[in-house]
Order: C-alpha cells, then structure tokens, then sequence
C-alpha cells in the first residue's frame, strides 16, 4: 500500500513540477484562440476550462485505462512504475505539446501537423495510419459495451442490436456540434468516471485487501516478457497515440492558451490516476496475477470489472460499473469517429459548417465500422494497442521538430525526443515480436530494435546540430 500512496504523490508532483517546466516549451502568451478565430458554431466552440478538462479527460480514457490497466496488472506491480512515470515523462508531454501545436495551427490534427514537420510523405501516412486507428478505437468501443449491455437485457436485446443502437448514436454525437451532446453529456460521464475510481480506492483501502509493494519481478502468469508487451498493452494509462488525435478537438474550443496544462497534461495525469487505481484493485482483489489473468480470459474486460466493483462495493458498485463500462468507451468511440471525419474534411478541404458534408464522410465511416465489429475483440484490440503506441511515437517526434525549429525555446527538446525514442524502440520490438507481427524471437527483436530508436535519436542529434548553425533561427511560434 506504501508503493501505491507513493505513486499517487509522485503524479501530483509530476503535474505541479515537471507540468510547469514543459508549459516552458509553450511560453503560453494572450494571443486569440481558434476558438474564436474560427469559432463555426460546429467544431470550433469556445469551452470553460472545467468543461473542455472533463470532455478532455473523457476524449482520451473511456475504458482505456481500466481495461490496459487490468491487463497491465497481470505483469505485477512493476506496471505502477509504468504507469507513473511514462504519463509524467511521457504520455502527458505528448497530450499537452500536440494539443498546443494544434491550437498554435488553427487546431489542426496530427496528420497535418506531421505533413509541417515531418515533411509531405509522412503527412499522407499520417493520415492513412491515424484514419485506421480511430476505426478501430470507435470498433473497440462498440464491441465492449454491447457485449456487456447485452448480458443485461432481455435475450433479443443481442450484442448485434446494441451495436446497431450504439452506432446510431455515433452519427449523432459524430455529426452535432460539439455542445450540443459532448459539451453537455462528457462532464457527467466524467464524473461517473472519477467516482468509480474513488470508490474502487476506497474499496481497495478499506476493504481488507492487500497491495503488493513495487518490485521488478515479471508475474505474467504465460511469462510474456515486461518488455516491450507490458508498454504496449498500457497505452491509456500511461502514453497513447489515440491522444494526439484527440487533443487538436479541444485546442479548438479551449478559450485562452495558458488553460492549455489543466486541459491537456492535467487531464492525461487525471487518467493516469484512474489507471493506478484499476491496476492496484485488480491485483488486490484476485489476490495475484494468476487469478486476474484467468479471470480476464473468463468473463473478459467487461466482466472483470463489473466483479471488481460489484465484490468491492456491493449492488451500487455494481450499478457503477455497469454505468461506466458502458457510458465510458462509448465516449471514446463517438469522438474517434469524429476525430476521424475532421481528418478527412481537412484532406479534401471540405467545410464542416455545412451538415450535407459531415454526413457524405460521417456515414461512410460508420459504415466501415460496422463491419470491423464482427471481427474478435481480442484481435482487435491487440492491433488497436500496437497502432496506438506507433502514433504516439510519430506524435513525440513532431513535438521534437516543433522545439527544434522554435529556437527561441529554453527548454532542452530533450523532453520530447528522449521519450520518441523510447516509444521508437517499444513500437518496432513489440510488432517484431508478436504473434500478430512478424513472431521473431526477443534475441533477434530486442537489438534490432534498441539499434532503431538510436538511429532515430542520432538523426536527432544531427537536425539539432545543423539547425544551431544556421545563421537565421527559424521560428514558427506566430
């Protein structure tokens, strides 16, 4: 239990301390948002901080980091390690440089931020990776509160109709603006969210149960290696590419740029927080890995957590569960899809004003969603969580090139580039290694892909060198 309190204080300290320092990068200033720059009434809104925090958090967890870091907790408490200091050093430098550089471009997405960085090649595989990754994150999150929704409802209510239900609504949130349900569901959803973690902490506590202290012993009970599986299979927790699709949403609505920390890097140590919680809970409650491995492979993501809450906190925490597991993906879902229709717009300049044209991409892409549900879940989610680590990994290094082209900035592009490289060597390891990749054994994967991420982190140097330079510092900060 000292490890887990310990935990908890270090993400604060990560938000207070390290927060500030990456704010630095930014040197947030009085300039007009796009918010009302662009304001249309659609996509572009102005939002109060407390709200565009709550639709943020929402936007980028859902069941994220509940079901990764359930399955995360089967490797043992080494995963608290994790999920700590990946989101401080990590996963919330990337939530929040993306969500500034977007606002910083007229909130544009991360296809189009990458086509300013990383050149015109990069931006069209940007843009085709980051269209399939949200499929599948809108995919995911049907196929799990359906399946769920299902086994509380009368037997024609099957996970086929609630899909059907659950994809109807996607049109709607995917084509309203962004007030008219997101702006008024998400706080509510949000604090459904943070009150099933409160009461799986209180449950935890007060319960009886026993937290394992941190250790970097392996307890996976098939003996998957903690590297690079443990850093993919925690992606929401700690670091997700699925963010950088989300946080240009609220660069377009945020109404000032020094709100930008709470929203963004706030919100992914907010998640990180509800990450720490199910991880420590799911190990408690099974007593060890072995019991919630076995029981994840029973009854599924779904169901583990609603024997969590239903055996922590009796017939409410039931209530609870089935409240969050449900409301809490397809929140994700429904701003994946509309993440996805605004790339597109942006690729074929089409305005989103105008409804006729939200419908000629929203409808096509729902479409494509409803036959990815009939593929397995588990396969699905295993190539949603490569994915989003590889977009993750792209989105640092846009950040890195953003500092290294912003000469007026203090603060080393260490920050950014030391973290890319890290993801570099996770994401091309694990796609080496697993059954769903190339199947290579870690002997051949491991060095292959360490040797990746150095050249990555050479290259770096070398743009670094050449642009210190140059006689003129290039600046893009307008």
């Amino acid at each position: 239990m000292i490890s887990l309190i310990c935990a908890f204080a270090v993400l604060l300290l990560g938000y207070l301390v390290y927060g500030r320092i990456i704010e630095k990068t930014i040197e947030p200033d009085d300039r007009v948002t796009p918010a009302y720059t662009k304001e249309d009434g659609v996509d572009f809104v102005p939002m109060k901080t407390w709200k565009a925090f709550l639709v943020q958090l929402l936007n980028i967890a859902g069941t994220g980091p509940i079901f990764g870091a359930l399955m995360g907790a089967c490797f043992g408490p080494v995963v608290f390690l994790w999920i700590v200091f990946g989101a401080i050093l990590g996963g919330a430098v990337h939530d929040f440089m993306i969500g500034m550089i977007s606002e910083r471009h007229d909130g544009a997405s991360i296809a189009e931020l990458s086509g300013i960085y990383l050149g015109n090649v990069v931006k069209w595989i940007m843009r085709i990776f980051s269209i399939l990754l949200l499929l599948l994150t809108g995919t995911v999150f049907v196929t799990s509160p359906a399946g769920l929704l299902s086994m509380l409802t009368p037997d024609f209510m099957d996970k086929q109709v609630w899909i059907v239900i659950i994809l109807a609504y996607y049109v709607l949130a995917t084509l309203l603006p962004i007030d008219k349900i997101i702006g008024r569901l998400y706080p509510i959803f949000g604090a459904v969210l943070i009150l099933m973690a409160v009461g799986i902490l209180c449950g935890t506590i007060f319960g009886g149960y026993t937290v394992p202290e941190i250790s970097f012993t392996n307890l996976h009970p098939e003996g998957l290696p903690v590297w690079p599986y443990m850093f993919v299979t925690v992606a929401c927790g700690a670091i997700s590419g699925f963010h950088a699709t989300q946080s240009p949403m609220m660069a377009k609505c945020i109404t000032s740029e020094k709100v930008g920390r709470k929203v963004f890097y706030g919100a992914m140590i907010s998640e990180s927080v509800i990450a720490l919680v199910w991880a420590a809970g799911g190990v408690a409650f099974y007593g060890v890995t072995g019991g919630l491995f076995d029981a994840l492979a029973d009854h599924g993501q779904s169901g583990v957590v609603y024997d969590i809450a239903h055996g922590m906190l009796g017939g409410a925490g039931g209530i609870l569960a089935i409240v969050g597991v449900v409301a809490c993906p397809i929140t994700s879902g429904d701003t994946a899809f509309r993440s996805a229709r605004l790339t597109l717009a942006e690729m074929f300049h089409m305005d989103q004003k105008k409804l006729r044209n939200r419908m000629i991409i929203t409808l096509p892409l729902l479409g494509i969603g409803a036959i990815l549900t009939q593929i397995d879940f588990n396969v699905l989610w295993r190539y949603f969580s490569w994915s989003n680590q590889t977009l993750a990994m792209a989105a640092l290094w846009i950040a890195t090139v953003y500092m290294l082209r912003s000469r007026k900035i203090k603060i080393s592009s260490l920050v950014t580039a030391v973290p890319a490289t890290f993801m570099t060597a996770v994401s091309l390891t694990y796609i080496l290694m697993a059954k769903e990749g190339f199947g290579i054994s870690q002997e051949i994967a491991y060095p292959i892909g360490i040797i990746f991420a150095l050249l990555h982190f050479v290259g770096y140097i070398m743009l670094e060198r050449r642009l210190r330079k140059s006689e003129e510092p290039e600046s893009i900060t307008r």
